[in-house]
């Protein structure tokens, strides 16, 4: 009697499983014409405007030393016609003429870009 209540419990389970997955197949779309389904949705792309910068796009990273801001600290210390030579991990090199003739200057490539003697 056990073994024919828990067959009875198996086949109900697997008659209500297979009945709701034929449902679930079954659910598409349909009006009632012989038409196709709608089209998918695709969102327009902003009228035609190009997708925004991504984020910190035209500004130096934070917590390095912006080349440009180099040269500028080094024309206050004194040195004409400034530019960077070399940017590693570590710091900003800047060369230029002094009053004693060419020159070179370091930087540090962190924040605030102190100078390195």
């Amino acid at each position: 009697m056990i073994n024919f209540t828990k067959s009875a419990i198996g086949i109900l389970l697997a008659l209500g499983t297979a009945a709701s997955t034929s449902s679930i197949a079954s659910a598409q779309y349909y009006d009632g014409y012989d038409r196709g389904p709608p089209p998918r949705f695709e969102p327009d792309r902003d009228w035609g405007r190009p997708p925004p910068p991504p984020p910190g796009w035209g500004r130096p990273g934070r917590g390095r030393c912006d080349p440009r801001w180099a040269e500028d600290k080094a024309r206050d210390f004194g040195f004409r016609r400034a530019r960077v030579v070399d940017v590693t991990p570590r710091r900003v090199i800047v060369q230029g003429w002094t009053r004693r003739g060419p020159g070179e200057i370091s930087f540090a490539n962190v924040r605030g870009c102190p100078t390195l003697r």
